[in-house]
């Protein structure tokens, strides 16, 4: 019997684990969220039809590069994201990162909770209504997203196994009805302006889920194949998601709206319209709410997960009744570009500096009785101040971007800051471990 909860503080145990395939129903839930379903319509209207299907091949390839790496050094580690955090930037540096990371996440919890509401109330013709109905939403299905995350991994992977189907019968539908309308040949003829480019429509792709692909350890960590982080990000990213975004967006053209619930309203699918919006932002909740909790239990293990759950969705929650939120989008996507540097951090500090360590951390919590001597297995002082450097610059360059884009490596901005920060942190560790050395000698 699977445990009702999981533990945050160790890597998982055999028992906990589950086949690949459940891990990536629970990532690709997200593809049927509100956002991405956006995604695709504002695609279609910046670029073309060639533009969009070589922009959906760079970004659900750089996306699955992204996702695989952090989802294999989850699979293969058994830790969240946030342990894997205090590995490469020590705890006092963990603190800090971990603390911004779960401000930002209930921050978007909050945020999601209010669209959601307002799109339920636009769905069910409420938005005349008194404002305590819509209020009465969110409650109601604040708690139920909390009392999703309180359970862990395991009910929403329950859940999104039962939604995937569903979801994917659902978009099937919208298709079937959008080439009712408009022939797949006409829509490709007709869409062959350009008012964007390819490097920014990678940009709108990646920049919408890179968070995710960045804290896909705190799911793939579940996976019974070490592959299994992988072979996630690529269904997730490089499949589920493209399918979504050219589904949407050929809705959009086709009925000729400029937003997700102008189509599924004018489509005439009455309560399945409504069972999208439920369902992708009910996951994509549980996901925000459920890694701002192992952030916070990461930095403060002595709180109970369930309190911690609780809490946060409690201030979410507060946040979404006094609509306050919409001003605090600036600041929420500031944090954002916070996580983005973790990601090129960690993947140097495991594939080339420090892989020894993590690993043995993994075996040392299994088999208690053995200790590891080694001083291949310590990290110093130096590395962790090598790894805040390194992510000062590369927040600042993706900070820097919502201000004043910038093109440094890529043109990609949230790839550029991970290139940036990873090469950098290698640099600088190698640099400070070299004059550790030469100071040691006689």
């Amino acid at each position: 019997m699977e445990p009702p909860y999981d533990t945050s503080q160790q890597s998982i145990e055999d028992k906990a684990l589950v086949s690949w395939p459940r891990v990536a129903a629970v990532s690709a839930m997200v593809s049927f969220s509100i956002p991405t379903f956006m995604t695709g319509i504002e695609l279609f209207s910046l670029l073309s039809w060639q533009q969009v299907a070589i922009t959906l091949v760079i970004g659900g390839a750089l996306l699955t590069l992204v996702g695989g790496v952090m989802g294999s050094i989850g699979s293969i580690t058994r830790k969240n994201s946030y342990m894997l955090v205090q590995v490469a930037f020590g705890a006092r540096g963990a603190q800090l990162l971990n603390l911004l990371f779960a401000i930002s996440l209930v921050g978007w919890f909050g945020l999601n909770l209010d669209l959601f509401s307002s799109s339920v109330a636009a769905i069910l013709n409420l938005e005349n209504q008194d404002k305590t109905l819509t209020i009465g939403i969110e409650a109601i299905v604040g708690v139920l997203m909390i009392l999703t995350t309180m359970y862990g991994f395991n009910i929403i992977n329950r859940l999104s196994i039962i939604l995937v189907p569903v979801m994917v019968i659902v978009s099937a539908v919208l298709l079937y009805q959008s080439l009712a309308v408009t022939s797949f040949g006409h829509f490709t003829t007709a869409l062959n302006h350009t008012k964007s480019s390819i490097s920014q429509g990678v940009s709108l792709i990646v920049g919408v889920i890179i968070i995710g692909a960045i804290i896909l350890p705190d799911i793939t960590r579940f996976s019974r194949e070490r592959r299994g982080g992988a072979y996630t990000a690529f269904w997730s990213y490089l499949i589920a998601q493209s399918a979504v975004i050219i589904i949407s967006g050929y809705a959009a053209y086709a009925l000729n709206a400029d937003n997700i619930l102008d189509v599924l309203l004018a489509m005439g699918i009455g309560s399945w319209s409504l069972l999208i919006i439920v369902a992708g932002s009910w996951i994509l909740n549980a996901l925000n709410l459920y890694s701002a909790e192992l952030a916070v239990t990461a930095s403060l293990p002595r709180i109970s997960q369930k309190v911690v759950a609780v809490g946060l969705g409690l201030v979410g929650m507060i946040a979404a009744f006094a609509n306050i939120l919409d001003i605090f989008v600036l600041f929420l996507s500031i944090l954002t570009a916070v996580f983005i540097p973790v990601a090129g951090i960690i993947a140097v500090d495991f594939f080339v500096l420090n892989k020894s360590l993590y690993l043995s951390q993994v075996y040392s919590e299994h088999h208690p009785s053995e200790k590891v001597t080694s001083k291949k297995h310590h990290t110093t002082r130096s590395d962790h101040n090598s790894a805040l450097i390194a992510w000062a610059v590369g927040a600042g360059i993706a900070g820097y971007d919502l201000f004043q884009p910038i093109t440094l490596i890529t043109g990609i901005t949230a790839l550029d800051a991970i290139i940036a920060s990873a090469t950098l942190h290698f640099i600088v560790c190698m640099t400070m471990r070299q004059l550790a050395v030469q100071r040691a000698q006689p």
